[in-house]
């Protein structure tokens, strides 16, 4: 359901549940924190995609009934990909939803395609956003804005993503694979110590 690659010091996590939206399973996500918690000190670009429409619906709702939505999970997946001294990339090959933000808030850069759609529905189903995932939004799109999709419910366009800051590029499906490997090049060319040294600067 998840493939890795291990391609030198290109590492990359390809959600691969297209039939169920690529919705996150408790063993999916225990799977992507463990790879992001080796990829340290290994990886010098870090890049979370996916296969399909749709980047990940979140959890997987036969999950989210028996307690994945509030699971410490998503935090650990999350707080190792923001722990990473290297690159990090989410190539959205579509819409993001619920849980599945927070991976995606985690890392440096998000790039998306034309028809992505943005969404967390926690105020309708009555759940918490986890913990870090309101500061991430809030430091990318501002206060307001988060409260318009974490408490108004709002479905975001990938138009109005970039506009708000939520992605940094808007990017054709078929160029998807040539974009990741344009933002990767001067990190992969770099030793590690600098890749780190200009993101703690950061």
């Amino acid at each position: 359901m998840i493939r890795f690659d291990r391609s030198d010091a290109l590492w990359t996590a390809t959600l691969d549940r297209p039939e169920k939206a690529n919705s996150l399973t408790l063993d999916m996500l225990t799977d992507l924190a463990d790879f992001a918690t080796e990829a340290k000190g290994k990886a010098k670009v870090f890049v979370l995609t996916g296969t399909g429409k749709v980047f990940s619906a979140g959890a997987d709702l036969d999950m989210v009934r028996a307690g994945l939505a509030t699971s410490d999970v998503w935090e650990r997946l999350s707080g190792a990909i923001a722990d990473l001294p290297c690159l990090t990339i989410a190539a959205l090959n579509g819409t993001l939803a619920g849980g599945a933000f927070g991976m995606t808030l985690a890392c440096d850069l998000r790039i998306a395609v034309p028809d992505a759609r943005f969404f967390y529905p926690v105020m309708k189903l009555g759940f918490l956003p986890q913990p870090s995932d309101p500061r991430r939004l809030a430091a990318l799109v501002g206060p307001s804005r988060a409260k318009l999709i974490l408490m108004a419910g709002q479905k975001i366009t990938a138009p109005d993503a970039l506009e708000m800051g939520l992605i940094d590029r808007i990017v054709q499906r078929d160029a998807l694979v040539d974009t990741i490997g344009e933002l990767s090049a001067d990190a992969l060319s770099a030793t590690p110590s600098h890749v780190a040294g200009i993101k703690a600067l950061i």
